[in-house]
């Protein structure tokens, strides 16, 4: 039939259309050739054969009434973007949400992650709270001390109404290998709970960072969702070392390395072989005295780039979505025991099934806002200014570059930075 479009590839995808009045001889001949040529660009990660549309970002201020509260707008904008839209019957539904440091009171409430589950579990899904464990020494390195935390700062089956799972387990040692192929990370190490999860769904508290410029959706996927080894892939340019200082000798190290790169020396101090390390991260996990640690930490560019490797390795092969809250915009990490004074206004929550769009409205938007002239750290500096139009996230952090991971992420096929705001 003449005039009748014929879809280029996976009709599912809606990649590319092509519209043709000629005759169905030429069609027959040349139809194969855009085929192969729609898998070629595809399967290379280069310039697709596609017509691509802005990725979709809704939003939704932070105004209330008596029959509409902040809870009531969170999830009147969670099914306005599609969340229903996602096989949600019978999946296991990992809820990726930063529980807080304890001391830190910026994070993202409880009570949303309770409507959340509630809204999922609507449409049949069988959703669970779930981080993993931190590099770094703290209250939530291991999974005992991660769900006391969590449980302090709300996020437990009573007030969340939903189960708290810690994703690599115990020591943080409990983690999947995902291969993506990736430019500087080939195989994330990703938190076993969330690599078996069927769906993912991000909450993200967007904020400061003081290594990735911001936190938002990709810092909270891809760093958040690898296991301690993992983080110590995206954190590190270099093996781990030993601070022979804080070693007691308690062979824990040696007994569960697993390429026999580490022993004890004459002073029962632990040694590292560097000719048989592989740099996996298990003794910087297993450690509870800091003597397995970081080496040299990576550039903020690296780092990011890795982030988003991470993040494609935890949304792989599945369906996903997410939302974030620009709601106490700290000046730096929930990871952190306190919470500076926030640099901007309460802005509102948006929603996308794509991330990257995601993180770049969001940034967008804080940029455009006028900074707080409260005591913060900004205002401080810049006491007749609003700032507005300025980049708040690198003039607090300088040496981060924030937008280096967006592009990285747009280049492997993660998502798109050109996104249609859509308030609601």
């Amino acid at each position: 039939e003449e005039n009748k479009p014929i879809y280029i590839g996976d009709k599912q995808e809606r990649r590319c259309i092509v519209h043709y009045d000629t005759p169905s001889f030429f069609c027959c001949i040349y139809l194969p050739l855009f085929n192969i040529i729609y898998y070629f660009c595809r399967n290379n990660h280069n310039t697709q054969l596609s017509i691509m549309e802005k990725a979709k970002v809704y939003f939704s201020d932070l105004r209330t009434s008596p029959t509409s509260n902040l809870l009531d707008k969170m999830e009147r904008l969670l099914k306005r973007a599609g969340i229903g839209q996602l096989p949600l019957k019978d999946s296991f539904t990992a809820v990726k949400i930063h529980f807080g440091e304890p001391g830190n009171l910026a994070y993202i409430r409880p009570n949303y992650a309770a409507r959340m589950a509630n809204l999922l579990r609507s449409f049949g899904a069988k959703p669970f709270l779930t981080d993993c464990n931190t590099l770094y020494s703290g209250r939530r390195s291991n999974a005992v001390d991660h769900l006391q935390s969590a449980m302090e700062n709300g996020f437990n089956p009573i007030s969340a109404q939903c189960q708290v799972i810690i994703a690599d387990g115990l020591k943080g040692t409990d983690y999947r290998e995902i291969p993506i192929d990736g430019e500087y990370c080939p195989a994330p190490k990703i938190g076993t709970a969330i690599a078996d999860a069927d769906i993912i769904i991000s909450m993200n508290h967007f904020k400061g960072h003081e290594q990735a410029g911001f936190g938002g959706a990709l810092k909270n996927l891809g760093m958040g969702c690898a296991s301690v080894g993992g983080k110590l892939e995206l954190h590190a340019s270099s093996q781990p070392k030993v601070a022979t200082e804080n070693c007691i000798g308690c062979n824990i190290c040696v007994k569960h390395c697993a390429h026999d790169a580490i022993h004890l020396n004459a002073e029962r101090k632990a040694e590292i072989d560097y000719t048989k390390c592989v740099g996996c991260g298990q003794c910087v996990a297993l450690c509870q005295h800091d003597a397995a640690v970081v080496s040299d930490w990576d550039t903020s560019e690296r780092l990011n780039y890795k982030i988003a490797e991470y993040s494609v390795a935890v949304l792989k092969d599945k369906p996903h979505f997410h939302i974030s809250f620009i709601m106490n915009v700290s000046p730096e990490c929930d990871c952190w025991n306190h919470n500076d004074a926030a640099i901007i206004p309460d802005l509102g929550m948006l929603a996308s099934a794509d991330p990257v769009a995601l993180d770049k409205a969001c940034a967008d938007l804080v940029i455009q806002a006028p900074v707080l002239h409260s005591d913060n750290v900004l205002a401080k500096k810049h006491e007749h200014e609003d700032l507005c139009g300025c980049d708040k996230f690198h003039m607090i952090h300088p040496d981060t570059d924030w937008l280096a991971g967006l592009r990285h992420a747009e280049k492997i096929g993660l998502g798109t930075m050109d996104y249609e705001l859509i308030k609601i």
